[in-house]
């Protein structure tokens, strides 16, 4: 069920992540889940590409985000 007041901003990846997987057990397995659908999901990983996202960043850009929530849904 998608999150009523989400909100297209700047998050942390590992807040992002958090919110597409709230049972995981560490904010770095929800990173890792939500790296993984990143890969898998081409279309996104261009976009992303394409944006300009450095993967060493701390945070997803507004951008990101949007691109993100587009290609995958709501968390």
């Amino acid at each position: 069920m998608p999150m009523k007041d989400f909100k297209i901003r700047a998050y942390g990846k590992s807040e992002l992540a958090m919110l597409y997987f709230p049972n995981a057990m560490t904010a770095e397995g929800a990173l890792s889940n939500l790296n993984y659908w990143i890969r898998q999901c081409k279309g996104l990983r261009e976009a992303l590409r394409a944006c300009g996202m450095a993967r060493q960043a701390k945070s997803y850009t507004p951008k990101e985000v949007a691109l993100i929530v587009e290609y995958l849904g709501e968390p």
